[in-house]
């Protein structure tokens, strides 16, 4: 029987309990808690490709990057991608073979550096949209405006730097994901939403100072590689309407048609928050996906066992 096939998004701001919990090891030991999930997808018979972002981690590179200019040449935004492609992947590799080695398996993770096409001429590069690194107050955010920083209010959580996010075409390294697919790899790759290049019409890439949204790399991901299922983690275990307002109302289950009118309403999923996640469901239905599930990352295995999460389906499911 073939095995069910899946693509996992963990978001950049997962791997950070809060401010007081930043550093590296810190990072570790929350994604040590995640990857217990995902071994027990993966025991339970799924071949599970990771995608991961990297929104706040590229944000600290960049600063690292700033506070060294003195002494150092500094890093582009396409090189912090890079960077954070392989330390988190790192992380989360040997996390997953240790959970998979205490649950009796002997299957082996593996990282791939991945690289994501976009557009040179998309939209997104005249209109810096992506938040990075972490949260600030208004008045320092203003400051950092008046020294070049384009910022924005992120979602009712406070403000951030943002950058141009164009949209992902082509996973460059989409051969080589599936060919270590088939070999039983349990295969990290897009993190980050990929490092955005683009190319010179003549075969050749090179990168561009952006970051994509991870959720639509990996819906690409998983549209590309034939992933019965997409899963967006995020710090919930359903989608709402009129979330955190007295007339919530948390969504079990969403049809395709449905999640496209949220989301040419514009009033319920903000841009820098839920919105990401829908348009990512909504784009890997649309190219023949067939659920995807928005649940936290703690909800994994009983959102795949119906028990949790918002299941975005192209079709609703009759009651029996």
């Amino acid at each position: 029987m073939a095995q069910k096939r899946a693509v996992v998004a963990i978001g950049g701001n997962a791997l950070i309990k809060d401010q007081l919990r930043i550093s590296p090891a810190d990072q570790y030991d929350a994604l040590r808690e995640i990857t217990e999930h995902i071994a027990q997808m993966i025991l339970a018979g799924w071949q599970v490709v990771l995608a991961h972002g990297n929104g706040p981690q590229v944000g600290f590179a960049l600063r690292r990057s700033e506070l060294a200019a003195g002494e150092l040449p500094q890093e582009p935004l396409d090189v912090c991608g890079a960077d954070t492609q392989g330390w988190i992947g790192y992380y989360l590799q040997q996390n997953l073979r240790n959970s998979l080695r205490r649950l009796g398996s002997s299957l082996d993770p593996v990282t791939l550096i991945t690289q994501v096409e976009v557009n040179p001429e998309d939209p997104a590069f005249r209109s810096p949209s992506k938040p990075i690194g972490g949260f600030m107050s208004r008045d320092e955010a203003l400051y950092r405006q008046s020294c070049g920083w384009a910022v924005m209010e992120d979602a009712g959580r406070g403000w951030r730097r943002v950058v141009p996010s164009p949209l992902p075409l082509r996973i460059v390294e989409q051969t080589a994901i599936s060919a270590l697919i088939e070999s039983g790899a349990v295969v990290i790759a897009a993190g980050g939403g990929g490092i955005p290049v683009v190319s010179n019409g003549q075969g050749s890439l090179h990168g561009v100072d952006a970051v994509i949204d991870k959720d639509l790399s990996a819906a690409l991901l998983a549209n590309a590689i034939g992933a019965e299922t997409l899963i967006l983690s995020t710090s919930v275990e359903r989608v709402a309407l009129n979330f955190g307002q007295p007339n919530q109302v948390w969504l079990d289950q969403l049809t395709l048609d449905q999640a496209r009118g949220y989301l040419a309403d514009g009033s319920h999923f903000a841009r820098g928050s839920m919105g990401p996640k829908i348009q990512a469901a909504v784009s890997y239905l649309e190219c023949g996906g067939t659920r995807a599930i928005i649940t936290a990352t703690t909800g994994i295995w009983r959102a795949l066992n119906g028990q949790t999460g918002t299941h975005i389906v192209r079709e609703s499911v009759p009651s029996a």
